[in-house]
């Protein structure tokens, strides 16, 4: 008697052991939490057809900076790295068509996007000058 006792305590014990852990297996989280580095960033352009880009972040984790155009080609990616807590860019648009312009910053968490128009003024020639001799 004593032996099934021990037998079915055994075999109880592994049961719940075996099932407690598969239960928490199931609930456990997949991957590391990402923890999002803040970052602050701003922009302005300039008359020589520059765009000039400052982002100022937490060291720990990267900051990739992007320009795209709206069918989603890229023209610029700039990784900013996990040790560097400030960027200073500045990005020659000068050579890019006339069309709308995405610049992406983003932590992999947030996005911060802001759109760039890129237009050139027609050049409108004066009509030509009348000189006339009395």
């Amino acid at each position: 008697m004593k032996t099934l006792i021990k037998s079915l305590l055994v075999a109880f014990t592994l049961t719940a052991v075996t099932f407690s852990t598969s239960v928490a297996e199931i609930n456990k989280p997949i991957g590391k939490p990402r923890n999002a580095t803040a970052f602050q960033s701003s922009m302005y352009t300039t008359i020589e057809g520059k765009v000039k880009i400052a982002v100022k972040k937490q060291t720990g984790g990267k900051v990739e900076v992007r320009l795209t155009n709206s069918t989603g080609k890229e023209f610029f990616v700039q990784s900013i790295g996990k040790r560097q807590e400030a960027a200073r860019l500045s990005l020659d648009v000068s050579a890019l068509p006339d069309g709308v312009y995405q610049v992406t910053i983003s932590n992999g968490v947030e996005t911060t996007t802001q759109e760039l128009t890129l237009a050139t003024t027609p050049v409108v020639q004066a009509a030509p000058r009348l000189v006339a001799f009395n």
